[in-house]
């Protein structure tokens, strides 16, 4: 068989621990018997990291916005075990956090549906794509510890010296306070990342925060979100058939357990961590959940939404069988190989990233799946199959096809 031929090559970012073994077996099983594959390659791993002190980690966010469209194996964000053991020079950054602050792109998670794995809610029949602001708030907030009675204010300067305050709070004995911020340029990244990502995917969007109480920090989501829907897309969304709406974040909890899915439902960064966990896990498994960071500036890069899997890994060295599921990284290479064959116009490469998709669902529909799926399947006696057993049964459907 003719191998697809690829024009521009993707950006590849290889990974860490029992996912690069997966990603291996992926590119060798799956896509380089059937696909010409070009690729710009970074080693992401934590050692040559730690080598080139991250500055890979920065070549392969410059790669992305060259290329416009990348693959990323899942990577370890060192803590102070991962220093001793790895010898790091020092703790180095989210590797996602990195090239997220780069791109100035916003993270689409959505579950990947396969019948024989239901949901929790039962009235979920479609993914439910959770757009997830990466800036700001909490995850760049400024604590401090108060010891005793005092006063607390936000303080503004501005260039020319003049101040502006607010009273926080006047404590009576011992408590804490926190400062967040954010910034109307990422807000405003935020909001066209996710109505771009709505027209590209024929998807409504939702959003959601706590305005009422809120009144200036969430408040200012709100407006920009509106001031831009009503300057750039409503149009655009009337003619696609697709719809834009904002409410409460608890309205919109409310509302989300009772609709069948199918929509994008976007977030402040908090709220995106929490509730993509939770969509995750009530659709059955975070290793079921495909993840793409989008650039309002048209760049793409996909992977999975999981970790490395380490305990899989420790196994793995011992020379232990495992049973990982490699399938949002796989999801994470269709989803990369279909763009850049939109991208550029090849429809062989698109139609491939979809059979590679049917097959893999196929594979776990048929019954045969890793452990962590047939602990949760509705399927009856399911077969378990190894790490590379499913790849290769994936690789035998696919050759049907």
């Amino acid at each position: 068989m003719e191998k697809i031929q690829m024009k521009t090559p993707l950006v590849e970012m290889d990974g860490d621990e029992m996912t690069r073994i997966l990603w291996k077996m992926i590119k060798e099983e799956l896509l380089l018997p059937f696909i010409d594959l070009k690729t710009e390659y970074y080693d992401l791993g934590l050692e040559h990291r730690n080598e080139t002190d991250d500055q890979v980690t920065v070549d392969a966010a410059k790669a992305t916005m060259k290329y416009g469209v990348a693959v990323k194996c899942a990577t370890i964000t060192p803590n102070a075990a991962r220093m001793t053991e790895y010898n790091l020079k020092e703790m180095w950054k989210s590797p996602n956090g990195t090239i997220r602050a780069l791109l100035d792109g916003t993270v689409f998670r959505a579950p990947i549906v396969v019948k024989g794995i239901e949901p929790c809610v039962r009235n979920w029949k479609k993914p439910i794509t959770i757009a997830r602001h990466a800036y700001g708030d909490v995850y760049k907030n400024t604590e401090m510890r108060i010891p005793g009675p005092g006063k607390v204010e936000l303080v503004y300067t501005a260039e020319d010296g003049t101040t502006t305050s607010e009273l926080v709070h006047n404590f009576t004995g011992a408590g804490v306070v926190q400062g967040m911020h954010n910034l109307d340029d990422s807000i405003e990244s935020f909001a066209r990342s996710c109505f771009e990502y709505a027209l590209d995917t024929h998807q409504d969007l939702w959003f959601a925060t706590k305005d009422t109480i809120s009144k200036k920090y969430d408040h200012r989501f709100k407006d920009i979100f509106a001031e831009i829907y009503e300057k750039d897309y409503k149009e655009k969304f009337e003619n696609t058939g697709i719809t834009y709406f904002y409410t409460l974040i608890d309205d919109a909890v409310a509302r989300i357990m009772k609709a069948e899915g199918g929509f994008i439902w976007a977030c402040k960064n908090y709220d995106g961590d929490v509730m993509s966990d939770m969509v995750s896990s009530a659709f059955g498994s975070l290793a079921m959940m495909t993840s793409v960071l989008v650039s309002p500036h048209g760049y793409y890069e996909y992977e999975a939404a999981h970790g490395t899997v380490q305990r899989h890994y420790y196994r793995h060295l011992k020379g232990e069988e495992t049973s990982t599921n490699s399938v949002a990284t796989i999801f994470a290479w269709t989803g990369a190989l279909r763009k850049r064959g939109e991208l550029d116009g090849i429809d062989a490469l698109c139609t491939f990233a979809d059979k590679l998709e049917t097959a893999t669902l196929h594979v776990i529909e048929s019954g045969k799946m890793t452990k962590d799926l047939a602990l949760i399947t509705t399927i009856e006696d399911p077969v378990v199959l190894n790490s590379r057993d499913f790849i290769l049964a994936i690789r035998e459907e696919l050759e049907k096809n």
